[in-house]
């Protein structure tokens, strides 16, 4: 094949958006005669869509000093601006702010053109995620204004999508999303070019997320998809689909595709080059494989996530719980709260805090975890957060043994999480609500919430959940626990059949002083003097068998 022919050919893979093909043929006649600037160019923006990050800064870099080399200081400047922004994009600042400089720098000469309004619009990027969003959002208002006058699509998406997130971070929620919503009008309607159409996708997503938009993420989500789909060869928004979609199928209880996904974006996402989601990625595996009951894996999992940047928590807390370290769940919840100020931040947390201070038996730190869990809820008001606030609210109910306003509560949870296409939380609520009639004399709708729990923890494969039914099906039952959480009765139990704390720690995990602040608690909920009077009222009421 001729040279001309296959930069015939390259081109026409490069307008029909097949990139992997558009960056061989390309490729090769670079090997043979050195591209002109067009065509490096779009080598350089192939390579860059199909994963070959190298190669496109090579081309990029070679672009530019081609466009100084023909004194054409503005394209030169474009150039730098596109390398800048793929680095941005992944994550490293540092020498995308170089690139900008020296965009900067050709044009010190060019006077007011759309390239300055282009590094204006990055380095607030950098500002927005650096932490400064009120600055970067007067910079991101100034290059709206340039990308209407100039008329450049990709400049008002990009500016305008800035602009959306700096709502969005500053707590002005309906405004932010508001402008995301105009921005993606724009992008699936093909106006932009596909390097600031992924942008914009993963951005706006990451949005929705912030704001816990289930429903929004859900749509921008699939439309993401699709998009990719369209493309093959595209590789650097294809990992953060894939992990959106992770988090989304968990959600709708589609666990093996959401496992799927997780896999292959940690394969996407862990090279060549490794993007700052690829902590993401492996966190969203080990959560899934917490819930499977894949302990050891899931281990592996955070730990990946952790070396790749992102915080294991509360996952790493939950599968501490699982493994019956109730004592080391409860000290990476407080110190993960203690560091987080935030308050989408802190809710993440604080549902895991309140399931684990109930595992304690500390019940009061639970009710104080689920108070904030509704304050948050009530201030950024969405539907995720009421029924994750409500979950947590029944629960703390149930703990401290009022089991008709738990029941109450524990109704209109299930209800939120069904409206959300939740089936695991839903499950996990019902749950909740066979102990409260179980607690009230119900037993026979008690039983029927248990059994469509484990109905639903065996398609998703639960193993987990599942034993935790097991262990209660085997419970003996009385009439009465005397407002005693899950825990106190175990320990009641133990203290009923002679063992000391130091041997109690050793059969449940847990440390002697833990195990002390049980059987106090629980001394004072039934009224016993002693651990001889504890004993007589597990069998007076049958909460063991003689």
């Amino acid at each position: 094949m001729t040279t001309t022919a296959a930069l015939e050919r390259a081109r026409a893979s490069f307008a029909r958006r097949s990139w992997g093909s558009a960056f061989e043929g390309f490729a090769t006649a670079d090997a043979s005669t050195p591209l002109d600037l067009d065509d490096l160019e779009r080598l350089a923006l192939a390579a860059y869509l199909c994963g070959r990050d190298d190669e496109s800064a090579h081309a990029w870099t070679r672009a530019h000093h081609e466009a100084i080399r023909r004194d054409d200081p503005q394209r030169a400047a474009r150039n730098a601006v596109m390398i800048g922004s793929g680095l941005m994009f992944r994550g490293e600042a540092a020498p995308a702010l170089g690139w900008f400089a020296r965009a900067g720098r050709v044009l010190d000469d060019c006077g007011d053109c759309p390239e300055r309004a282009w590094l204006l619009i990055w380095k607030a990027f950098a500002q927005m995620w650096g932490g400064d969003p009120e600055t970067a959002q007067l910079a991101f208002v100034e290059g709206t204004v340039a990308g209407e006058r100039i008329q450049d699509a990709d400049l008002l998406t990009m500016a305008r999508l800035g602009d959306g997130m700096c709502f969005i971070l500053r707590g002005e929620g309906s405004a932010g999303i508001a402008l995301l919503d105009e921005v993606m009008v724009g992008v699936t309607s093909g106006e932009v070019s596909p390097m600031y159409a992924g942008i914009a996708y993963c951005t706006v997503i990451a949005g929705c997320s912030e704001l816990f938009d289930v429903r929004r993420a859900r749509e921008w989500t699939a439309a993401l998809e699709r998009w990719c789909e369209a493309q093959p060869d595209l590789v650097p928004f294809r990992g953060n689909c894939m992990v959106h979609r992770c988090e989304l199928k968990q959600l709708e209880g589609a666990w093996t595709d959401a496992m799927a996904a997780a896999r292959q974006a940690c394969d996407y996402l862990a090279g060549p080059v490794t993007w700052d989601t690829l902590g993401s990625a492996y966190y969203q595996l080990g959560e899934l494989q917490r819930l499977r009951g894949e302990l050891a894996e899931a281990e592996e999992s955070y730990r990946r996530a952790s070396e790749s940047g992102r915080r294991p928590e509360p996952g790493l807390a939950l599968l501490r719980l699982a493994q019956g370290r109730h004592d080391a769940a409860a000290g990476i919840l407080r110190r993960a709260l203690d560091e987080t100020r935030e308050p989408p931040a802190r809710f993440r947390l604080l549902a895991a805090y309140v399931e684990t201070m109930i595992a304690l038996g500390d019940v009061a730190s639970a009710r104080a975890g689920a108070d904030e869990l509704n304050e948050i809820a009530v201030a950024l008001d969405a539907p995720y957060l009421h029924a994750t606030a409500a979950s947590a609210a029944g629960a703390v109910l149930l703990a401290e043994g009022d089991a008709v306003p738990a029941l109450r509560t524990l109704r209109s949870a299930g209800s939120a999480w069904r409206e959300l296409d939740a089936p695991y939380e839903t499950a996990r609520v019902q749950v909740l609500i066979g102990l409260a009639c179980q607690a009230l004399g119900d037993a026979e709708t008690s039983a029927l919430e248990l059994d469509g729990a484990r109905r639903v923890f065996q398609q998703l494969q639960a193993e987990p959940d599942i034993e935790r039914l097991n262990v209660l099906a085997r419970r003996p039952r009385g009439p009465a626990s005397g407002g005693l959480t899950p825990r106190e009765l175990e320990v009641l139990r133990l203290v009923a059949s002679g063992m000391t704390n130091r041997a109690i720690a050793r059969e449940l995990g847990l440390s002697e002083k833990t195990v002390a602040r049980h059987v106090s608690n629980t001394l004072v909920k039934i009224g016993a003097p002693s651990r001889a009077g504890a004993t007589a009222y597990a069998y007076e009421n049958r909460l063991i068998q003689p």
